[in-house]
């Protein structure tokens, strides 16, 4: 299968953006959804089997990486005509370093407390 989506890299990620991207990694349950699905795309069946999950609380997972821009999804009919929901790993590679960050700064979205 060809990859359709662009690489996501530091250089092109706005404040908010790297934001979404540092949250989505900081938890341990994704880190082991990116590691499984850095290997092969799986479908949301197999993929909660694999980290050992109920599905809806690996979908709330799925949808922060999703929204940070680290994983992207199809739907696709199995042969018997079930609808099955697959995951793939976008292609990333970003590295954290002062520079970005304070280029990064410039572009973040600093909400003021009860907003």
């Amino acid at each position: 299968m060809v990859n359709k989506n662009p690489s996501l890299s530091g250089d092109d990620l706005s404040g908010d953006e790297l934001l979404a991207v540092l949250e989505a990694l900081s938890n341990p349950h994704r880190l082991k959804i990116i590691s499984i699905l850095a290997k092969e795309r799986q479908y949301v069946s197999q993929l909660a089997r694999a980290v050992q999950m109920s599905r809806p609380l690996l979908y709330m997972h799925l949808q922060k990486l999703e929204a940070a821009g680290l994983v992207t999804s199809e739907l696709e009919l199995s042969e018997d005509g079930k609808s099955m929901k697959y995951y793939e790993l976008k292609p990333f590679d970003i590295r954290l370093t002062k520079e970005l960050i304070a280029k990064s700064v410039n572009t973040l979205t600093i909400k003021k407390k009860g907003e």
